[in-house]
C-alpha cells in the first residue's frame, strides 16, 4: 500500500477534473488525479464534438480528452489509474482510499466523478449509439438537420429536448410509455403548443433499428396498452430518461439533492465542507456540457487555492500573535 499526498487531490478525470487538474498546476499545487473507472469521462465515448470552442472544425472526443490530460500533465498534474472504493471527509488532510489498497491524501479535495446518461438497454442501443442513438439533444441536435428525430421519455428532459430539437428538425416526435408526462405543466403547455411536435402516447421501444452503413433507421415499438407492435422511422433518437450522477461515495457525508446531485454554494463549486469542491456533472444536472464542466472545473481550482491561500495567511497570524 502506498500513500500519495497532494495540496489539490481529484477525483475524476473528465473536462472537469482535468481543467481543475490545469489550473491547479499551474497554481503550484501539484494536483493528483485519479480517473476512475472511464478515464477521460463520458466524452470518451462520444464520437464528433461541433461544439467545443476553439476549433472550427468537428473534433473526436477521445481525441480532446488526451489533449487535456497531456495538457494537464504536462503543467505538472499527476495522473493516476485507480478506483476510489471510500472517501473520509471528517477532516484535512481528506483522505480516499483506491481498490488498489493505495490511499490518496489532499489538503483539498475536489469532486468530478460526473453522471451518466440513463438508458435503455434495448436492443440496437450500443451498436447505434453514435449513429443515430444519443443521450444529449443539445450535443447531437445539429447533426440531424431537416431530418426526422424522436425523442424517448416524458419528465422535463425528454419535454426540454423535444422542444430543443424543433431548432433543427421540422419532425419531431415524443414516445412515452405512458398516456400523460411527468414534465411541468408549462413544458408540457409548449410541446403541446408546438406544430412540430407529435406525441406517440402509451409506446415503448423494444429495439434501434439499423442498416450497415446507414445508422438509424426506425424504433421498433410495442403499446403499452394492446400489446400492439409497430415500427416508427426516425434518424436520430435522443433517449431521454434522465441522469444517475456518481455520488455514492459521498451520500453519508455531503448533502445530496433529490436527484442524488451534489448540492454545492449557489453559483460556486463549494460544499458544505471547506475545502472539498464538487464540478461537473456530479453537481450539475441541468447543463450537462463538455464546456459548462470544464468551466466549474476551473472555478474550483480557483476556490481551492483561494482556501489554501487563506488557511495559511490565518496560520501566520496566529503565529504573530503568539
Amino acid at each position: 500500500m502506498t500513500t500519495h499526498t497532494t495540496r489539490m487531490l481529484i477525483i475524476g478525470s473528465g473536462p472537469a477534473g482535468l481543467s481543475a487538474a490545469i489550473y491547479g498546476a499551474r497554481a503550484g499545487l501539484q494536483p493528483i488525479v485519479v480517473q476512475g473507472l472511464q478515464p477521460g469521462g463520458q466524452l470518451t465515448i462520444t464520437t464528433d464534438v461541433e461544439n467545443y470552442p476553439g476549433f472550427r472544425d468537428v473534433i473526436q472526443g477521445p481525441w480532446l480528452m488526451q489533449e487535456m490530460q497531456a495538457q494537464a500533465e504536462h503543467v505538472g498534474t499527476r495522473m493516476l489509474w485507480d478506483m476510489i472504493t471510500s472517501v473520509d471527509l471528517s477532516a484535512a488532510p481528506f483522505r480516499a482510499t483506491g481498490d488498489s489498497g493505495d490511499v490518496y491524501e489532499g489538503e483539498t479535495l475536489v469532486i468530478a466523478t460526473g453522471a451518466q446518461a440513463k438508458w435503455l438497454g434495448i436492443a440496437g442501443e450500443q451498436e447505434l449509439s453514435g449513429k443515430g442513438v444519443s443521450a444529449c439533444a443539445t450535443c447531437d441536435g445539429f447533426f440531424y438537420r431537416g431530418r426526422k428525430v424522436v425523442v424517448i421519455g416524458g419528465g422535463n428532459t425528454a419535454v426540454e429536448e423535444a422542444l430543443y430539437l424543433t431548432n433543427h428538425s421540422p419532425d419531431v416526435t415524443l414516445i412515452h410509455r405512458r398516456a400523460s408526462l411527468r414534465a411541468e405543466r408549462i413544458l408540457q403547455d409548449r410541446l403541446h403548443a408546438h406544430p412540430g411536435i407529435k406525441v406517440l402516447w402509451n409506446k415503448a421501444p423494444e429495439a434501434f433499428l439499423g442498416e450497415d452503413g446507414k445508422g438509424l433507421t426506425g424504433l421498433a415499438l410495442v403499446d403499452t396498452v394492446t400489446g400492439e407492435r409497430s415500427i416508427e422511422p426516425a434518424d436520430g433518437a435522443f433517449v431521454a430518461i434522465g441522469h444517475a450522477p456518481a455520488t455514492e461515495l459521498f451520500k453519508d457525508q455531503l448533502a445530496l439533492d433529490p436527484a442524488g446531485y451534489l448540492i454545492v454554494e449557489p453559483g460556486t463549486p463549494k460544499t458544505a465542507i471547506p475545502g472539498v469542491f464538487a464540478c461537473g456533472d456530479v453537481m450539475d444536472h441541468v447543463y450537462r456540457q463538455a464546456v459548462t464542466a470544464a468551466g466549474t472545473g476551473c472555478m474550483a481550482a480557483l476556490d481551492a487555492e483561494r482556501f489554501l491561500a487563506s488557511r495559511e495567511f490565518a496560520g501566520k497570524q496566529v503565529l504573530v500573535g503568539a
